[in-house]
């Protein structure tokens, strides 16, 4: 399969994760490798987790295992394969800093620490405008 990055379309996003809107909280990558992806997210006004124009930490949390997901989802478009169900496992730390208001924009940098047997375990950091807002560790699992 061909590189696509860096990328914003909407669609081959979309493609790589199993969410769907109205539960769609990435839609771009920046950069890609074996253990590390940047993800990007702009906070909108129908987005699920916007309350009275804020973007709530239960988002932030989502927002990151999405990026998790993203990264799984395009080492399988390399591979040629669908895009493997998932789910959080556990996340042992998360600390939101500050959280984001409408129209702007997260990137999240997802370091792979651990990957076996269908677990990943990562350190996800999220920033605006290279502001760290909120960072966790967290295990995610593929069936």
């Amino acid at each position: 399969m061909e590189n696509k990055l860096p990328t914003t379309d909407q669609n081959f996003v979309e493609s790589l994760i199993p969410q769907r809107f109205p539960f769609v909280m990435v839609n771009s990558i920046a950069e890609y490798s074996e253990s590390y992806l940047v993800s990007g997210f702009e906070v909108k006004k129908e987005n699920i987790f916007v309350q009275d124009g804020i973007f709530q930490a239960s988002g932030l949390v989502e927002h990151q295992a999405q990026s998790v997901a993203l990264h799984t989802g395009y080492k399988y478009y390399l591979l040629g394969k669908e895009a493997p169900t998932g789910y959080i496992g556990a996340i042992k730390t998360f600390e939101a800093i500050k959280l984001p208001k409408l129209g702007e924009k997260l990137t999240s940098e997802v370091s792979i620490i651990n990957e076996m047997m269908g677990v990943t375990l990562v350190d996800i950091v999220t920033k605006i405008n290279d502001e760290v807002i909120a960072k966790s560790q967290m295990k995610t699992v593929v069936m």
